[in-house]
């Protein structure tokens, strides 16, 4: 099995639900919420509508890498929720792991818009939805890779992703 398992996708998509219910599944392993790590300025910026740019990012995503690697250091898998929009960050987030797997979860601008404003979160709503579909770089489905559509039910993403890195 892989070390390092990150669920990403813009905001709304229900990278946390899907993180944690892995993470109640998958033995010895840590689930990281990537909204736990932003600095107060980044949440403040966030919470006044403003996107965050790529210099506001790089140490929230060395912060992640830090506590991934942590996590394994422990003989624990870490399993993270994180937006990972671009592949370049995706990069930063995979860099000194050699086992790794990535679960896109894809879903229509108008369904996450609508999820986002049915929920309640301490800093990001759909106002910033935009930024996040002109910022993201899907990735390419591949042997570490797997996309699924947010349309399938919580338990089904899980049901799926188990099978998948079960496979590993």
């Amino acid at each position: 099995m892989s070390t390092f398992l990150v669920i990403m996708g813009v905001s709304g998509c229900g990278k946390t639900t899907i993180t944690s219910a892995l993470a109640d599944r998958i033995p010895n392993s840590r689930f990281l919420e990537g909204d736990d790590f932003h600095p107060l300025e980044n949440k403040e910026k966030m919470g006044a509508g403003v996107p965050l740019t790529d210099e506001d990012r790089w140490p929230w995503f060395a912060e992640l890498n830090a506590a991934a690697q942590e996590s394994v250091k422990a003989d624990m898998i870490a399993v993270l929720a994180c937006s990972a929009l671009k592949e370049e960050y995706r990069e930063a987030l995979f860099r000194g792991f050699d086992s790794y797997r990535l679960v896109f979860l894809q879903g229509c601008f108008e369904l996450i818009h609508a999820r986002m404003d049915a929920r309640d979160h301490e800093y990001m709503t759909s106002t910033l939805l935009e930024s996040q579909f002109a910022t993201l770089e899907e990735p390419e489905p591949g042997e570490n890779v797997l996309a699924l559509p947010i349309e399938l039910t919580p338990e089904e993403i899980v049901d799926r992703v188990l099978d998948w890195i079960g496979d590993a």
